[in-house]
């Protein structure tokens, strides 16, 4: 026989084998991924009814987070956002799971770590949304203080207190998805110093002459009393 025939009918056979063997992990890892499709689009219409049903889009607009958000270019759905949330997390897994079957490791490998690292964009949503609730709430408190002490500039330190708390909630979020981190803490850092020396200054100079009444008449009370 032709040596160039054997050659041929080797390589072949070769890749007739080769196919035959890969086929049941092919099909496999086809099934298990359509699994998790079908599952990750069950669960996220469940997730969407479930916040339908609890209202939590109500809640979150009784909150002024919407409204926060929106003012700031970001319209929010909780539903939408959870549902996408849950969907994509299966979605991975199942990745995940055909990968392993097929042998991949190092896609295997890569996907657990967007699995591991999804904790961390949860968390800093959170954060984030904490810090935008927590300073539009800190805003209305400063400025009715400032308002009921009939002091300037109310307006001013009301939205300097909100936006300092925003700000130091974006570093958060930014530490929790350890971006930049020795940065944003260094940052975070002369934030604060700066912000304390700004305050000393502030009371030092313009609370100097409150300070010396408030001491005049406590010298005053003390020298009654004697």
């Amino acid at each position: 026989m032709n040596p160039t025939v054997n050659v041929f009918q080797e390589t072949l056979l070769s890749v007739w084998t080769n196919i035959t063997l890969a086929l049941p992990n092919v099909l496999a890892a086809a099934v298990v991924f359509v699994a998790g499709l079908v599952v990750a689009a069950i669960l996220s219409h469940v997730v969407l009814k479930a916040v339908e049903l609890l209202r939590l889009d109500e809640l979150v607009s009784k909150l002024e987070l919407k409204a926060a958000l929106e003012r700031v270019g970001l319209r929010l759905h909780v539903g939408r956002l959870l549902a996408w949330i849950v969907r994509w997390f299966f979605i991975i897994v199942s990745l995940i799971a055909a990968t392993d079957i097929l042998g991949w490791e190092q896609i295997t490998d890569y996907l657990k770590q967007v699995v591991i690292y999804i904790p961390n964009v949860i968390i800093a949503v959170v954060i984030l949304l904490a810090g935008i609730l927590l300073g539009n709430f800190v805003r209305s408190v400063v400025k009715s203080a400032v308002e009921a002490a009939q002091l300037a500039s109310a307006d001013f330190l009301a939205g300097l207190a909100k936006w300092a708390i925003v700000v130091f909630s974006f570093m958060a979020a930014l530490v929790q998805l350890q971006i930049a981190t020795a940065i944003i803490n260094t940052l975070f850092t002369g934030l604060v110093a700066m912000l304390a020396l700004a305050g000393g200054l502030a009371f030092g100079l313009g609370g100097k002459e409150h300070a010396h009444r408030v001491l005049e008449q406590l010298r005053k009370d003390l020298t009654s009393e004697k």
